[in-house]
């Protein structure tokens, strides 16, 4: 197991770096399919997607009382998935980790 994350780590990390990160980790595991790399492109992919429709709703307010919360919400997400692929864990997201994991259940 811990073979497997060493090989997928570079993708699993990549994956965090904005939405670009994600499509080149993706392509990066494409051919080997590692689990690791695949299980953390499924989590920066769903954090991403998360950060882009909630901030769509977040900008119809013009208040710092909406979005610090969201913010700091996605800064909390985006630290714990980057910080368990550099430690080589399979952790999900808190709150939302299970779901991308389902909803993105094709990215293999």
């Amino acid at each position: 197991m811990e073979t497997v994350a060493n090989d997928g780590k570079t993708a699993a990390i990549v994956a965090y770096i904005t939405i670009i990160g994600t499509i080149i980790a993706y392509f990066i595991n494409n051919d080997s399919k590692n689990p690791f790399a695949s299980f953390h492109i499924r989590q920066a992919l769903g954090i991403h997607i998360t950060f882009y429709l909630l901030g769509i709703v977040v900008s119809w307010f013009d208040s710092w009382l909406i979005s610090a919360p969201f913010y700091l919400f996605i800064i909390i997400l985006w630290g714990y998935g980057i910080l368990t692929a550099i430690q080589g864990e399979r952790n999900e997201v808190p709150l939302l980790g299970r779901y991308f994991q389902n909803w993105f259940s094709t990215i293999n």
